[in-house]
């Protein structure tokens, strides 16, 4: 939960007719009043006798009563909003969000029957405005000197209480939302996400990979987006926005992000701070490519944070850039697990301090970002089984970097790096049913029951108990896994397995013998994914290839994120927006 406290005004009036009206670009839906400093104030658009100027008049009347020296600026504006992946709260809930904010900003303190007059208008799902008058029903001015600080107290007691996604305020790393308008903007353009979102993941990805200046901009302009550079008298480049082609205002006008507005650690001089280090030395063959981003990932995990805080903030930091990397060139099998940890990550890569861009663990992660980037061209991206060892030292270092930040006490960052390194698992275990499938040999369905029932009788796909499969497959295991929550999804994956004509006991036992699942959370959860690996590489899509590249992934686990951009920086130009309007998912070739 966000509120950010806008600039101090003097048109009441004003202020209320944009909030009921439909807004700059029609992005206002049902404008209506959740709350107000007096239960029996009318909502302006129920009551026909009541008015917007009459609800403004009320609100200005302390103001105008004033008797010595009044405000030039008496209008208090606070929006509070909710950042996308949160639940959509009620109308009850917003209002006590808004009775609470006033409370803590001093304009209407719970106690105090002489305060501040305010209403609380919604007009969208993810966000109310509060409107208050800075004049007490006594006549003196309300102490709103701890106004900001004091509300991002109570927002992170309600993140707790609601649910929500627990944010930490202060720190500087948070993430660009994007606003409302530009999501109506999107929606109404057919896309998928918004023109924010897709130059955040594209300025990212070309960051992450790029070495120089020149490299940076190459890449920005191949991955399709619009680029104007800042140019300093002296002729140096101070600065870069970025756009996406069609993407224009009401006037007709591109509509340019600066890096900074992206994302904190997206203007060109932090940018620039990925390359300001020793020159990287990454001479391996392309061939070899997973096995010595796999090596390297695996040594830097042992030395992140070694060198201090700083070191520590700039070994995160070059570790984000290759998650994101890696999301970009990964099988296309996980890929889309791969896209949602980067996007988790972002905010674990961005340390609250300063950060010094030397030291082994940053130097190593550096190396393996341009292995697998420039080894991309010249080997086969699909080979998930070259890049399991890869996932699992990316997931020991994804740990690594948790558990520094919760040293650190950096919560929110701690957290992110949590979310991201339970994708990376989930990648790893998709990848390892899909292993599992390569080396399944096909056989007819045993007519054998298990020991002492004698012949069973064939059952028609979907039928058989799958509670006998888990039984006989991973006997160790069958009670935990019967009784665990993920246990109908387990069931669901392997009745799709029995109605591809093979025995979802056989292709449970393989699975589960590729790696041990003594260490897992859920042994069920586990399972789900191997099998969902399994099926994927055994699609008809993936057979009729003929070669070691697979499926795209058609389905997830159930969580969200953004959506995902297919391709890799190559010379291939590409729009980001043309990417959001392709439907279904993209095959290997």
């Amino acid at each position: 939960m966000i509120p950010k406290e806008a600039e101090p005004g003097d048109d009441t009036a004003g202020l209320l007719y944009y909030l009921y009206g439909p807004g700059k670009r029609d992005e206002h839906v049902d404008p209506h009043m959740v709350a107000a400093w007096d239960p029996f104030v009318p909502d302006p658009v129920k009551s026909d006798e009541f008015s917007i100027s009459d609800l403004a008049m009320l609100l200005d009347a302390p103001v105008r009563a004033l008797t010595g020296k009044k405000p030039p600026l008496h209008v208090f504006h606070v929006a509070v909003r909710n950042p996308p992946e949160d639940r959509t709260l009620t109308d009850d809930e917003w209002a006590r969000v808004a009775r609470e904010m006033m409370h803590a900003s001093g304009i209407a303190p719970h106690t105090d029957d002489q305060g501040c007059r305010w209403v609380a208008v919604r007009h969208a799902d993810d966000h109310i405005h509060i409107v208050a008058t800075r004049a007490r029903e006594d006549g003196r001015q309300p102490d709103t000197s701890w106004s900001k600080l004091r509300m991002q107290e109570a927002a992170r007691r309600f993140e707790v209480e609601f649910g929500l996604r627990r944010l930490t305020h202060g720190d500087g790393t948070a993430r660009r939302w994007s606003k409302t308008g530009e999501a109506e903007k999107a929606e109404r353009r057919g896309l998928s996400e918004t023109s924010r979102e897709t130059l955040q993941r594209a300025v990212r990805e070309a960051a992450a990979a790029a070495v120089s200046d020149a490299d940076f901009f190459e890449r920005l302009a191949v991955a399709g987006l619009r680029v104007k550079q800042r140019i300093a008298p002296d002729g140096n480049v101070t600065g870069y926005s970025v756009a996406l082609p069609g993407d224009r205002d009401g006037g007709q006008k591109p509509v340019w992000f600066p890096g900074t507005r992206l994302a904190p650690d997206l203007s060109l001089p932090r940018v620039r701070e990925r390359w300001s280090g020793a020159p990287v030395n990454a001479a391996v063959t392309p061939a070899a490519m997973w096995r010595a981003a796999a090596e390297k990932v695996s040594a830097a995990a042992e030395q992140l944070g070694a060198g201090g805080l700083h070191e520590g903030a700039g070994d995160v930091a070059a570790l984000g850039d290759l998650i994101v990397v890696s999301a970009v060139v990964a099988p296309y099998l996980v890929r889309s697990q791969m896209r949602r940890a980067a996007y988790e990550f972002e905010r674990a890569s961005r340390a609250p301090s300063a950060r010094r861009m030397e030291g082994q663990a940053r130097e190593l992660y550096r190396e393996s970002t341009y292995v697998l980037s420039r080894s991309v061209s010249s080997v086969g991206r699909s080979d998930t089984v070259a890049a399991l060892g890869f996932l699992l030292a990316l997931v020991t270092a994804v740990q690594a970097s948790q558990r520094w930040h919760e040293a650190q006490e950096h919560r929110a960052q701690a957290e992110a790096a949590g979310r991201a390194g339970r994708l990376l698992h989930e990648a790893v275990e998709v990848t390892t049913g899909a292993n599992a499938a390569r080396g399944y040999r096909s056989r007819s369905k045993r007519t054998t029951a298990r020991k002492g029932t004698g012949r069973r009788a064939a059952v028609a796909p979907g039928g058989k108990l799958m509670a006998g499969a888990v039984q006989e497959a991973v006997p160790e295991h069958a009670r935990e896994v019967l009784a665990d929550p993920a246990w109908p999804a387990l069931r669901a994956q392997l009745v799709e397995v029995e109605k591809t004509g093979e025995d979802p006991a056989d292709v449970l036992a393989t699975v589960a013998a590729r790696r041990e699942l003594t260490s897992a959370d859920s042994v069920a959860e586990v399972l789900v994914w191997r099998v969902e690996g399994w099926r994927r590489q055994r699609s008809p899509a993936a057979g009729a290839s003929g070669s070691a590249t697979t499926a795209a992934p058609t389905g997830s686990s159930g969580r969200t994120g953004p959506a995902s951009k297919q391709g890799t920086p190559s010379p291939t130009r590409q729009t980001p927006g043309e990417e959001q309007q392709r439907k279904g998912p993209k095959q290997g070739r």
